[in-house]
């Protein structure tokens, strides 16, 4: 999955930038990314959304345990990959039909933390138990809100394209022939939220997170990592 946003939806992360100052190497351009994902991924999908936004999905070499989906309602549209171990009594929590699926329980979670303020954004993802990631734009408001599971176990990585375009892909390579050194691993268990304005963890949402330059070698441009004591948020969704 494969989801492209320009700079007037979301600002690129400094320590990409900075991690892409470093180590000048060759770029391509967002659409250039959105056609290589095309081109190497059979019968996949895309979708532009204005001149800001593109999405592209395909459910080639996906696993059985941990399915690719995209759904759309109200003008939130969602790229989810992975299952959810609580997905019943979270359907019956959001007055759901047996047939909805992941995607659309996440795109109705995004709904209730979007319309029942001050509903706090890390409790939306905090009672989602499984494994996955997922890309929500919410095109009424050109808000993007992202996020992986706390262990990590459906990968997902984001970068700078040579156009200043950030992007999010669960294909590291891909992700790294476009954005060279301005690339990093998702950090699990956390989120990024353009209303919020910063990458949070979930889990410990107090906890501060920083960037590390990655060692020359490494593919990555940065490593974010959670600081502190680990202290679980409160998943009640009540509070």
């Amino acid at each position: 999955m494969l989801g492209v946003f320009s700079s007037t939806i979301v600002s690129p992360p400094d320590e990409l930038v900075a991690a892409g100052c470093r180590t000048p190497s060759p770029k391509m351009t967002a659409d250039a990314l959105v056609k290589r994902f095309l081109e190497t991924n059979s019968s996949a999908v895309s979708m532009q959304i204005g001149d800001h936004v593109q999405f592209a999905y395909s459910h080639h070499n996906e696993s059985a345990l941990q399915p690719r989906s995209f759904g759309v309602k109200d003008e939130i549209l969602c790229l989810f990959e992975g299952a959810l171990d609580n997905l019943g009594s979270l359907k019956q929590e959001y007055g759901l039909g047996k047939s909805a699926n992941e995607v659309m329980l996440v795109i109705e979670a995004y709904r209730a933390l979007r319309d029942r303020a001050p509903y706090p954004p890390n409790h939306m993802v905090a009672h989602l138990h499984g494994c996955f990631s997922f890309i929500v734009f919410d095109h009424s408001t050109s808000t993007l809100f992202v996020a992986s599971d706390q262990f990590g176990k459906v990968p997902l990585y984001w970068g700078i394209t040579a156009d200043g375009f950030v992007a999010f892909a669960d294909d590291a390579d891909l992700l790294k022939a476009a954005c060279a050194k301005s690339l990093a691993s998702f950090p699990q268990g956390c989120f990024f939220s353009t209303a919020v304005g910063e990458l949070k963890s979930y889990e410990n949402p107090k906890n501060k997170i920083t960037a590390v330059p990655a060692e020359e070698e490494e593919m990555w441009g940065a490593k974010f990592k959670v600081e502190g004591p680990a202290v679980y948020a409160n998943l009640s969704l009540s509070n």
